[in-house]
């Protein structure tokens, strides 16, 4: 298998704010990718680690530079994710695969649009949003609501074998599912606890982010996110623009918002339907790893 070349696969570790991505360049090698593949890839212990795979292909679509795929630690392709699309088009540039500025991403759900500036900034225009429930999709049936301003707060029950309780949520869709709460303190906030009650809801058939919000003033937030698939990370693109989103319609907010991560900054803008996110991409190193050979070591260790 050592000899096998075509196993061998280039790669770059990236990260957006502390959100971390191992990030391949599939249109000048050959990727196959798996869900065994890139939890393999992701694996913080016998692997490179990350909270997502991020890979670069062809585009598909005549209107876009490239195609941009999501794969979340747990296997699953996902549709979007704000601070790899930050990493995505840094990458691009620092690979020489293109010089075009801004670039046009093709993602599951269509084209984003992604700008760097010259203080190595990356600013991507997230595209238009909805908060209506059939976008994440969110089962409404018998569940209360009550409207504050633009926003409709929908009551969810949650119960494990040791905590149950309700919490009030806007729902944003931004390709992939949000739901957003607003806490008085994001430090004593029971995200590890409440976050994967949410996450996998039964009432969420494809699963949600969880983001757990601070007010701080008008201007400024502090976040936190469990991340479908993925679990709390240090930061969360789309779900910085989600609470923005939220939290501009319900009246507690006003554009642009700085929003505190615990990995970084992030400033969000919203016009009342389209979000654009500003914020860092790193690149950490370059590698090249045997994918099958790392996938047989990981199952002989499970």
């Amino acid at each position: 298998m050592r000899d096998n070349r075509q196993m061998i696969w280039n790669f770059t570790k990236m990260h957006g704010a502390g959100n971390d991505f191992v990030v391949l360049d599939g249109v000048r090698q050959t990727i196959a990718m798996t869900p065994e593949r890139a939890r393999a890839l992701a694996d913080r212990h016998f692997g490179i680690g990350a909270d997502q795979i991020l890979l670069v292909e062809a585009a598909t679509d005549p209107d876009a530079d490239f195609r941009y795929r999501i794969f979340n630690a747990d296997g699953g392709e996902v549709e979007h994710c704000g601070n790899g699309a930050r990493c995505f088009v840094r990458f691009v540039h620092e690979q020489g695969l293109s010089d075009r500025n801004p670039l046009r991403a093709q993602i599951m759900t269509g084209i984003i649009v992604l700008d760097e500036s010259d203080d190595e900034q990356v600013t991507v225009d997230m595209g238009s949003t909805r908060f209506d429930p059939e976008a994440l999709p969110f089962d409404t049936r018998g569940l209360a609501s009550r409207t504050q301003q633009q926003d409709t707060l929908w009551t969810l029950p949650y119960e494990s074998d040791d905590k149950q309780g309700s919490v009030d949520i806007s729902l944003v869709a931004i390709s992939n599912p949000h739901a957003v709460m607003v806490v008085d303190n994001v430090d004593t906030a029971p995200v590890a606890q409440v976050g994967p009650l949410i996450e996998s809801h039964p009432r969420f058939p494809k699963r949600v982010n969880a983001g757990f919000m601070q007010i701080v003033d008008p201007h400024n937030i502090r976040l936190r996110v469990y991340e479908r698939g993925a679990g709390e990370t240090l930061a969360c693109g789309t779900g910085a623009c989600a609470a923005v989103a939220a939290g501009v319609r319900r009246g507690l907010l006003q554009s642009p918002v700085r929003v505190q991560t615990r990995g970084g900054v992030l400033t969000i803008a919203f016009d009342g339907r389209h979000l654009r996110m500003t914020g860092p991409a790193e690149s950490v190193f370059n590698g090249a790893i045997d994918i099958d050979k790392l996938v047989f070591s990981l199952a002989l260790n499970r």
